[in-house]
């Protein structure tokens, strides 16, 4: 009997599917392979498609796109190199790079110690400003324009501080919309690591510091980086408030190009060729920083983030 039940025993544990194993994921498969396998290529297609006719358009000439062809009749990278000199791709870029880094910089920083000190501590007041950052993301950006310009303006009148037309006033403005949205994603971060790491570094000593640069910034990368990138993406899209709060040598690249947009080759037809390859040369950055970053992305956006 006792040899009976043992083997039973073997046999159903050899049964049990293991981590990481194939038939792990046949169990955990939701939908069948053809299945998963058309709609992996019908959403690959769905993304793909549009990048290569933005490809290709930039690659043909500008009444070969006007007449309609997917595939170019000519191909010539002239386009990518006129860009650097008509629509002052290389200023925008600049700017661009410098603004949004800095705010993602700043605002990723800033809010794991304000996300610490909210998650961890209990003080009067505390509810009211998770409530408030919330309510912050309900606000339009368009309401804000006007007295954002107004309270820059009068900084100006007042102060003698110029604020419109300089880098480090848009750095500002973005830097009042994305943190909000830092904190609290730091906020829901923080909240699933565990409190018996910090209780121990407590044990051994660490001050509070010590333990928010010791504990809590090693094992938040990836909320961080998450924080980061989209404070940086807020700043690299934006297109409202760079317009109304830069110059001409402030401006950011895509201000530079929805004014390179409005512009047409001898008042008839619009520069479709370089309109698309600065639009493939200004989304170049945020891939790039994707791919390099993608690793802590999907460990700070799904649950948990720590094992």
């Amino acid at each position: 009997m006792t040899t009976t039940t043992a083997t039973r025993a073997r046999e159903a544990a050899a049964a049990v599917p293991r981590p990481g194993s194939a038939r792990q994921h046949e169990v955990t498969r939701l939908l069948p392979r053809p299945l998963l396998a058309i709609i992996l290529v019908f959403l690959g297609a769905l993304v793909l498609i549009p990048v290569l006719y933005i490809f290709l358009a930039s690659v043909n000439s500008d009444i070969g796109v006007a007449n309609g062809e997917f595939w170019p009749s000519t191909v010539t990278f002239e386009n990518y190199s006129s860009i650097w000199t008509s629509v002052g791709l290389a200023t925008g870029l600049t700017n661009s790079v410098l603004v949004a880094g800095a705010t993602a910089i700043v605002s990723a920083a800033m809010s794991v110690s304000t996300a610490f000190v909210l998650v961890r501590y209990s003080f009067r007041g505390r509810l009211t400003i998770l409530r408030g950052l919330l309510a912050l993301q309900s606000v339009p950006g368009t309401l804000m324009v006007l007295p954002v310009f107004v309270l820059f303006s009068s900084a100006a009148t007042y102060l003698g501080i110029q604020v419109i037309g300089t880098q480090w006033g848009l750095f500002v403005t973005y830097l009042t919309f994305a943190m909000p949205f830092s904190t609290w994603v730091m906020v829901t971060y923080l909240r699933g690591l565990p409190r018996e790491l910090e209780e121990a570094a407590r044990i051994d000593g660490a001050s509070n510091v010590g333990v928010l640069f010791r504990i809590i910034l090693p094992l938040s990368w990836p909320g961080i980086v998450v924080s980061g990138i989209f404070a940086f993406l807020l700043g690299w899209n934006d297109v409202l408030f760079a317009s109304v709060m830069t110059r001409p040598e402030s401006q950011t690249a895509a201000v530079a190009l929805q004014i390179f947009g409005a512009s047409q080759e001898g008042g008839a037809i619009p520069y479709y060729g370089q309109m698309m390859a600065a639009a493939l040369v200004c989304a170049a950055p945020v891939v790039i920083l994707y791919l390099i970053f993608q690793r802590y992305l999907v460990g700070g956006l799904t649950a948990g983030g720590v094992k």
